[in-house]
């Protein structure tokens, strides 16, 4: 068993092959070639990202268009009968039918924010475009605001990248490990008896040729056989052909699945043809969370941590769409408070033994 130390894709969709415009315009053949395609992709610049969203007027336009595509639709009757009018400065939409008032932002993760709309759409920008996970600190010194504002900003942006990989699932060839999420705590106890310390269980999709397609990562009560068989229900579509370690609790796979356990330990199992790219993820997000938080409650946390870095790993394809697709994300999502986002349920890896 390893220890972690360390546009918008639906769960069903297709990668976006990326092509040569994504990788600018001043590159050789050669360099391309050698190049990792995804990796080197141009991404939204932050000069494009304010020519698109650089006002008040523009962002407004595109949480119209990302809430209502196809047009307003009431919250309450579902009717799409109209009138607008202005109060204060603010937007409304009025049902014809049922006559309730909506705002742009009511029913959404901004609901009741005084933050101007670039404000969040600067800070959906920062969260996709990063490559590692962003710390609130990092967020507020970006943003120029205060941090009892940006810990919720992005505690509310992060549930709803939660919210939209919470239905997806794998299927064909999937590389599967458990691991170990946090470390200790000033005056807590160390190892995996460690109160910080959450089990969680990483997969990634494969295709044929071994290359990655998508992932996903879940704390778990437990590496118990009833904890993991009710995550591979909910995370692999039946008939998936599973490769991992030898941990007993995997045997739940063998109902529905194809499970193949992989041998040795050590670098040598790490370093297995089906073994690689769960292991380059799982080591890539513990650079990343060790990178951007140096005092966090892994153990409370973990869900929206590791969904963070889950939604922009399944997004890589095509980097100029991860705006609209947060943007989307926030729209669908409801409001959230402060209080709430720090109520949440806490599995710690002494409870999982």
């Amino acid at each position: 068993m390893l220890t972690g130390p360390s546009h918008d894709l639906s769960a069903q969709s297709q990668p976006v092959r990326a092509d040569r415009s994504m990788l600018g315009p001043s590159l050789h053949r050669d360099q391309i070639m050698a190049m990792n395609r995804v990796q080197f992709q141009a991404g939204l610049s932050l000069p494009a990202f304010l020519k698109r969203y650089g006002n008040e007027q523009q962002c407004e336009q595109a949480l119209e268009i990302s809430r209502w595509p196809q047009g307003f639709v009431c919250p309450r009757c579902a009717a799409t009968a109209h009138s607008r009018f202005q109060r204060h400065g603010t937007m409304y939409w009025q049902c014809t039918a049922c006559y309730r008032q909506t705002s742009l932002r009511s029913g959404t993760v901004m609901d009741n924010s005084k933050l101007p709309l670039r404000t969040w759409l600067l800070g959906m920008y920062l969260l996709g475009q990063s490559k590692t996970n962003l710390s609130a600190l990092e967020l507020m010194r970006h943003l120029g605001v205060s941090y009892p504002t940006a810990w919720p900003m992005k505690h509310k942006l992060m549930q709803a990248m939660t919210q939209r990989e919470a239905n997806r699932k794998l299927g064909g060839i999937v590389q599967l490990d458990d691991a170990y999420l946090g470390g200790e705590r000033n005056g807590g106890k160390a190892g995996r008896g460690s109160e910080n310390k959450r089990p969680f269980v990483i997969a990634v999709e494969t295709t044929e040729d071994g290359r990655p397609l998508r992932a996903v990562m879940d704390p778990v009560p437990g590496f118990t056989k009833a904890a993991l068989s009710e995550w591979i229900g909910q995370r692999l579509h039946p008939g998936a052909d599973v490769y991992s370690d030898g941990l007993g609790a995997f045997r739940a796979l063998e109902a529905e699945h194809a499970h193949t356990v992989i041998e040795g330990s050590g670098r040598s199992r790490c370093e297995a043809e089906n073994a690689r790219w769960v292991n380059v993820v799982l080591s890539n997000l513990k650079r990343s969370l060790d990178g951007a938080y140096h005092a966090f409650k892994f153990a409370k946390y973990a869900q929206r941590s590791l969904a963070e870095t889950m939604w922009r790993f399944n997004r890589r394809f095509d980097l100029t769409r991860l705006v609209p697709s947060l943007l989307a994300a926030a729209a669908a999502s409801k409001p959230w408070s402060e209080r709430a986002l720090r109520d949440v349920t806490m599995f710690t890896a002494e409870s999982a033994c």
